[in-house]
């Protein structure tokens, strides 16, 4: 298969990431099919993304017709079979535990065409954890979206030493498709690029915070100000989900057993607490009356 055979393109997961990659597919020109097993998931990514296309209309950031064409390539379904029988390529963006990649991977393994790619949205797993349950560990690789897909404009294609370079080519050529700029990493690392970047990052302004250095606030403006980071770690985290970079970080330190890659008192805290961010509408910032700036 070559990068022009791509023609069928399916997302699992309905999450704050997979229906955003999904509608940039849809964008892309590719039949898209987008797959949860939770039906309300499904009707909150289709209104969550009505709206979205909406605003960009709105703000002329695109023409109502493209809106139309991306819609009308773009079905949504609970049934897993249905949604991956005919792709060519399945990008997974389920949450982030090994051993629930596992198991999905092992269905689209039978599931799946011969042909079809099974990529990985996962920020910190390498695929070669993933693959090793399927017989097509050359097929399947990371392609590492950032949140939000319909904004940032990067992401990391991330390579085994089974992963084909048809497989990379195709994943690279994708990327180009949907108008994203794709970084190749042709050695996997747990957390990639970006990711051990920024966590180096978290980890060490939450020892400010946590030493009574600096308050978080005072953390983030300096980040933003100096540094010219649109948001500072703690306003990241928010946006992020302290759950989902909490499971990150732990994930990462189970890796490397490194003692400095252990998530954060503070971090862990907002999770025990359920205080997660802005999908809470409390984090580390209150966002239930008056917006953080």
């Amino acid at each position: 298969m070559n990068p022009f055979d791509v023609k069928r393109i399916t997302v699992i997961g309905a999450g704050q990431m997979g229906h955003q990659i999904a509608m940039l597919c849809a964008l892309g020109g590719y039949q898209t099919t987008l797959q949860d097993i939770n039906e309300e998931a499904l009707q909150h990514a289709k209104d969550n993304l009505e709206r979205l296309m909406s605003d960009w209309v709105r703000k002329v950031k695109i023409n109502e017709q493209a809106i139309e064409k991306a819609f009308s390539l773009l079905s949504f379904t609970d049934q897993l079979e249905e949604a991956t029988k005919d792709a060519d390529l399945v990008i997974e963006a389920i949450v982030e535990v090994l051993e629930a990649k596992q198991e999905l991977f092992k269905k689209l393994d039978e599931m799946t065409p011969p042909h079809a790619i099974l990529a990985t949205n996962s920020s910190t797993i390498m695929n070669s954890l993933i693959a090793k349950v399927t017989n097509r560990p050359d097929k399947v690789c990371n392609m590492h979206f950032f949140f939000p897909p319909l904004v940032m404009d990067s992401l990391e294609v991330v390579m085994s030493e089974k992963t084909s370079e048809e497989t990379k080519d195709i994943a690279m050529a994708v990327s180009k498709q949907i108008g994203r700029t794709a970084v190749l990493l042709r050695k996997e690392i747990s957390g990639f690029v970006a990711n051990r970047i920024l966590g180096a990052i978290h980890r060490e302004a939450a020892y400010l915070y946590e030493e009574g250095i600096a308050d978080f606030k005072d953390i983030d403006l300096i980040i933003r100000k100096s540094l010219g980071h649109k948001l500072g770690p703690f306003q990241l985290i928010d946006m992020s989900g302290a759950d989902v970079v909490y499971s990150a970080m732990q994930h990462q330190y189970q890796q490397s057993g490194d003692e400095r890659d252990k998530p954060p008192v503070c971090i862990k805290e907002k999770v025990d607490k359920g205080e997660l961010g802005r999908k809470t509408k409390i984090g580390f910032y209150d966002y239930r009356e008056v917006p953080v700036k």
